[in-house]
């Protein structure tokens, strides 16, 4: 990495802990809106800075958000939801040909896997009177939020972004 790569990581890792942290009542629990997920779609844009900056910011807001919201920091949440940011990126990245697919995928990455362990710390939400396992509940809620702030907002953020940045 050159050191404008290195910058940009940077810049993104403190943005998206910042916005996780300063958001963080709206951030945890079983319904959450991350909105500093909104600049992972950027990843199809602007690559490895953002893939890393998103990972080490879930790392930092992460730990201090949790210690914010439920008094201690979770290291299963701190561990796994930055894997599911890098993963989830990194698809974004990857599918940058077909930006709304990678925001979508990017989505459901980041529901299977922060939803496959969170049921084990929250409890589950109910959806819709539904009588469902709480890993489910939990799945359908962080993937349903995850689409609202990746694949609605981010992906917008993204759009506007790519019309005005210069090449």
């Amino acid at each position: 990495m050159n050191t404008k790569e290195i910058s940009l990581t940077a810049v993104f890792a403190g943005l998206y802990a910042a916005l996780l942290i300063f958001l963080a009542p709206i951030s945890f629990g079983s319904v959450q809106l991350r909105i500093a997920d909104c600049l992972l779609p950027l990843a199809a844009l602007f690559g490895w800075p953002i893939i890393w900056g998103a990972t080490l910011g879930c790392l930092v807001g992460n730990s201090i958000g949790g210690i914010m919201a439920f008094g201690a920091a979770n290291p299963v949440d701190v561990f796994f939801g930055s894997v599911a940011n890098l993963i989830a990126t990194y698809v974004i990245f990857i599918l940058k040909e077909h930006k709304l697919l990678g925001c979508t995928l990017g989505s459901i990455i980041i529901g299977l896997i922060v939803g496959g362990y969170l049921w084990l710390f929250v409890p589950a939400p109910d959806i819709g009177g539904f009588a469902l396992p709480a890993w489910a509940a939990m799945m359908i809620s962080i993937t349903i939020s995850s689409l609202i702030t990746v694949a609605v907002i981010g992906y917008t953020l993204l759009l506007a972004i790519s019309k005005i940045k210069p090449e």
